[in-house]
């Protein structure tokens, strides 16, 4: 038993701990309180859950953008407002040896 905690939990009082008794205190009816361990569980889930939420916020955000987009662009084109063309034709050079 080298640590603390081992003797505390064989049920030995570390010499340290036995000198902060008061004199004439039984020490069969001492009773040592421990703090339990630290659990990192709660806030691991709890940043996964904080990303997740971010990550589908920025998502929905995302994609309403595009649609009220999409529909401004419908709009102002069905309205005469705005007109785009989208042009497809391949240029092509002509290569000829000279």
């Amino acid at each position: 038993m080298q640590l603390p905690e081992d003797q505390i939990r064989a049920g030995h009082i570390p010499a340290d701990l036995y000198r902060q008794l008061p004199p004439g205190t039984d020490v069969r009816s001492v009773v040592i309180v421990q703090q339990a361990p630290r659990s990192y569980t709660g806030p691991i889930v709890l940043t996964l859950v904080v990303l997740t939420g971010s990550v589908a916020v920025l998502l929905v955000i995302a994609f309403v953008v595009q649609v009220i987009a999409g529909a401004a662009v419908a709009v102002l084109s069905a309205t005469g407002g705005l007109s785009y063309t989208i042009n497809h034709t391949a240029k092509r050079k002509n290569l000829r040896s000279k």
